[in-house]
């Protein structure tokens, strides 16, 4: 079995930050508040609030401070824009009601073809009972929301294909590994928290210096997103290890195609089987 979810992103976040070694990763988070939020925005100029329990990138805001005294968020397509940060705040407050949200410094990702993009890490415990990075995938954002994610619209590419303006194909293998060393220290940092823990989606904001940012980690991603990939052995070897450790049940391919060949051969034998002869005509 995968094991138990540990679904608020504050406290996946709090547990990250135990380590020291993934500290420099982790965007300033904090909870929800008025004056949290305003401190944030003062520094960083550029936050997102995120639901502290949701997926799909549901419910995601982006709110900036802009040159003269203009303040804006964005909630799924629609823009809104205040002349006072008291306006802004007092239609947050209204939208976000008494759910839980977070407050995460943002990030200026980069982009591909002027849209914005992030990546998402695949960890998995293998056969071994090792953890191992099986999957590298970008998202290419919509260009009309803020979010990368799959189910919001955004579009999955491969990693290489998205960092070969950024890279050269010499740093192309290096900067990979390194994400994925960093996708299985998170694994490590997690499971002591969750010990049954199995698998994990690491979403990965790269700034424009090239320093990686865990934006979010998912304790039940999604393994079929990596189908999209040219290299089918990528999304072969995720499902196998799906299988392997029961968040996927094997389809009984051999089975079901033993049982439609018997299936035919009665209906064969009912087919041709010999009639009972009648008199002869005369």
């Amino acid at each position: 079995m995968t094991g138990l979810r540990m679904k608020s992103k504050w406290l996946k976040t709090n547990v990250l930050l135990q380590s020291h070694e993934l500290q420099q990763f982790i965007p300033a988070t904090k909870p929800w508040s008025p004056s949290c939020f305003q401190m944030m925005l003062d520094q960083y100029a550029m936050i997102y609030l995120k639901p502290d329990i949701g997926t799909f990138g549901k419910g995601v805001i982006r709110a900036e401070k802009k040159p003269h005294g203009v303040y804006t968020f964005q909630l799924g397509t629609r823009l809104y824009t205040f002349s006072s940060l008291e306006q802004m705040i007092d239609r947050l407050q209204r939208i976000i009601g008494t759910r839980r949200y977070i407050v995460q410094q943002g990030i200026h990702l980069l982009s591909h073809m002027q849209r914005r993009f992030d990546i998402r890490v695949m960890i998995q415990k293998n056969p071994a009972n090792e953890w191992e990075a099986t999957g590298i995938i970008g998202r290419l954002g919509n260009p009309r929301k803020i979010v990368t994610n799959y189910h919001s619209g955004g579009t999955p590419l491969p990693f290489e294909l998205l960092m070969q303006s950024y890279l050269s194909l010499d740093e192309m293998p290096q900067y990979q590994a390194s994400l994925n060393q960093l996708g299985i220290e998170v694994a490590r940092q997690l499971e002591q928290q969750l010990p049954s823990l199995k698998e994990i989606g690491v979403d990965v904001a790269i700034d424009l210096s090239l320093q990686p940012w865990i934006l979010e980690v998912n304790t039940r991603p999604d393994p079929y997103i990596f189908r999209k990939l040219n290299d089918k052995a990528v999304f072969r070897k995720i499902y196998c290890y799906c299988v392997g450790y029961g968040r996927i049940k094997k389809k009984r391919k051999r089975r079901m195609k033993l049982r439609r060949a018997g299936k035919i051969r009665k209906n064969r034998g009912q087919r041709f089987k010999k009639q009972p002869s009648g008199k002869p005509n005369g």
